[in-house]
């Protein structure tokens, strides 16, 4: 799908193609505006949201891109709108134009600490309430936290250190699927 540059300007958006998938890049303050007429334009019909996505980028000065990903089943098409942020500013939260994305921003915000502002019920969703830090950050420590786990023993919830073995594993490759 091509946008015409007038268009996007009118969202202080640009476009670009990145492995062979068009990229909306746009600013946090235009991104309710430009994804309420992706949705609505009636040649574009991007009327799925199909998934809000974290990435991080320790070495930026703005760590987090949010990446949403629109499907348009009219015109068989995907497209994805990238927002650029930090820690500690909050990007403006989407339920209003699609009410899928609150799952979707509760998990970036568990796993990655991006901010989503006017967010109904912004919390943890897949690390439990006590946890501390966001697992998916690539400066996340290896160690030095504890996690949960129900001990038969002991019969209740005992809280241990996180041990992640980084260490090589020895295969047999004696598996039936390898092929003798």
């Amino acid at each position: 799908m091509n946008f015409d540059d007038k268009w996007l300007e009118s969202f202080g958006a640009t476009a670009e193609t990145i492995n062979d998938q068009q990229v909306l890049n746009v600013n946090a303050d235009n991104l309710l505006s430009l994804l309420a007429s992706l949705r609505d334009d009636k040649d574009t019909q991007f009327t799925q949201l199909v998934d809000i996505a974290g990435v991080d980028f320790p070495e930026r000065e703005k760590r987090f891109e949010v990446v949403y990903v629109l499907l348009s089943l009219r015109n068989n098409e995907r497209l994805r709108v990238r927002v650029i942020t930090d820690e500690k500013t909050p990007v403006p939260s989407v339920i209003s134009v699609f009410s899928s994305a609150g799952w979707y921003e509760r998990e970036a915000w568990d796993m990655y600490g991006i901010l989503f502002s006017s967010h109904p019920d912004l919390r943890r969703i897949l690390t439990d309430y006590g946890f501390e830090g966001h697992p998916q950050r690539k400066d996340f420590p290896l160690t030095g936290y504890v996690e949960l786990r129900y001990d038969a023993e002991q019969k209740r919830v005992v809280y241990e250190p996180v041990k992640l073995n980084q260490a090589y594993r020895n295969f047999d490759y004696l598996s039936p699927w390898e092929g003798a």
